[in-house]
């Protein structure tokens, strides 16, 4: 596979400091520096919100149902327009994407808050707004994670850009949703859509002084519906990416939608408030991080098949557990282990995912990791939001708990498969040792 050309924002030699500097060598490149820090301000306001909304709707309804129901209302839209999106992607000056993505968010974020501070807003309200950007997502996702080869030239930092970049969402992951639990109690839900709002320019101004050298694509002869047939083609007969994206689709399926029921958990099993679902998100926020931080120091993508198996086998274990749990300090412990192992499936299904595709499928193929992680969520969403209405929030999350176990022990024995053919790309790449290659295959599948 041709390595890419590095451009002159890269310096010559590697970041001093031994493995810690290895940990964060994609910051050696300037506009990943930019992208890292405006995004790391704007993520902090888009958990803030994330947890206002929930909270918001909690508050007005009391309804697990309801609750799933947002949710879903967001999430669908960028499951029906995931391919499409990629598609469109594909021809369009990316970064220009991304700044318009991120306007359209802050519009929304700022018409929430505008909505709750004059205390006139309601459930529709709100239903038409997250589906609003859930529209933003469908684009903003793909282009923001094709974007990435862009921002990070050498191919050979790009999974770590990855692993840095779920290490930034995440710890702001830990540190938005504590400070939404202050603020909601102190002043309302209004004031985190507001500062969400206003944290969008961040990034805008990041993407906007950024040097970069676009991508060389050529006019497209066929059509947005061919080139969306080719892409799903790819797609489904690649095994190991057909594999990978439906694991992850089981884990945003069965795996996410305990976030939906933490109002319910918070409010009903753990008898407290709105600081109770801040130190519950931030705790599994907490395991998120860890779980980007353990990708940051890894000098390869190389063995992340393995952990795959075993962050959906820990996800479901962890979620079995906090739907017996009625202590919040145990259920704090069982939320770090539900963080790292959702984090560390989306993010080793991201990173081999890019370390296979070719440049001139990316963005369609990260549409559909787009359908994946939005997409099954929304579904999820619903049926935890009935069945939370039916059986209770904590029988629900057993049973989704369990569903991810069975996911684990699937993969695990596609694991062989999938292996055979990643093989000979990675020796290509570089990535396995060439020499003896007939001697030890079973002992480089097993490592990959």
């Amino acid at each position: 596979m041709k390595k890419p050309e590095v451009s002159s924002d890269i310096p010559e030699n590697p970041l001093p400091g031994g493995s810690l500097a290895h940990a964060w060598r994609a910051l050696r490149h300037r506009n990943f520096k930019l992208f890292f820090f405006g995004q790391g301000i704007s993520v902090i306001g888009t958990w803030m919100t994330r947890l206002a909304t929930s909270w918001l709707v909690y508050r007005l309804t009391h309804s697990a149902l309801l609750l799933g129901v947002v949710s879903f209302a967001g999430q669908i839209v960028s499951f029906a327009l995931g391919p499409f999106a990629g598609v469109w992607v594909e021809r369009l000056n990316r970064r220009k994407l991304l700044v318009w993505t991120q306007a359209a968010a802050a519009v929304q974020s700022l018409a929430l808050a505008a909505l709750t501070l004059a205390h006139v807003i309601t459930l529709w309200e709100i239903i038409a707004l997250i589906a609003f950007q859930g529209l933003i997502n469908a684009f903003d996702m793909p282009g923001r994670q094709s974007f990435l080869v862009q921002m990070v030239e050498d191919r050979d930092d790009l999974s770590n850009a990855i692993a840095i970049n779920s290490s930034m969402a995440n710890g702001a992951r830990l540190i938005g949703p504590a400070i939404a639990g202050l603020v909601i109690a102190a002043v309302g839900e209004g004031w985190c859509f507001l500062i969400d709002g206003v944290s969008y320019f961040a990034v805008i101004a990041s993407l906007l002084l950024m040097r970069i050298r676009p991508l060389t694509v050529g006019r497209h002869a066929t059509s947005m519906l061919e080139q969306m047939g080719e892409g799903w083609n790819y797609v489904r007969t690649f095994r190991p990416i057909r594999t990978i994206l439906l694991m992850f689709a089981l884990l945003s399926l069965m795996g996410w939608p305990y976030s939906v029921l933490l109002p319910i958990f918070a409010g009903q099993v753990l008898h407290g408030g709105p600081h109770t679902l801040g130190w519950l998100t931030g705790a599994s926020g907490m395991g998120a991080l860890t779980s980007g931080l353990s990708l940051a120091v890894r000098k390869s993508v190389v063995g992340l098949t393995r952990m795959l198996q075993i962050a959906a086998a820990l996800l479901g274990g962890a979620l079995i557990l906090f739907g017996l749990s009625h202590t919040l300090w145990w259920s704090l412990v069982l939320m770090v282990f539900v963080g790292f192992g959702l984090m560390q499936g989306a993010a080793v299904s991201n990173t081999i995912i890019q370390s296979l595709v070719p440049e001139d499928k990316r963005a369609r193929v990260m549409g559909y990791y787009t359908m994946a992680f939005f997409g099954s969520a929304p579904f999820g969403s619903l049926l935890a939001g009935a069945l939370a209405h039916r059986i209770g929030a904590p029988h629900t999350v057993i049973i989704t708990g369990g569903f991810c176990v069975v996911g684990s022990l699937w993969f695990t024995f596609q694991l062989p498969k999938i292996r055979a053919v990643m093989r000979p790309i990675y020796l290509e790449m570089g990535l396995l040792p060439g020499r003896d290659i007939d001697l030890i295959p079973d002992a480089q599948e097993s490592a990959i």
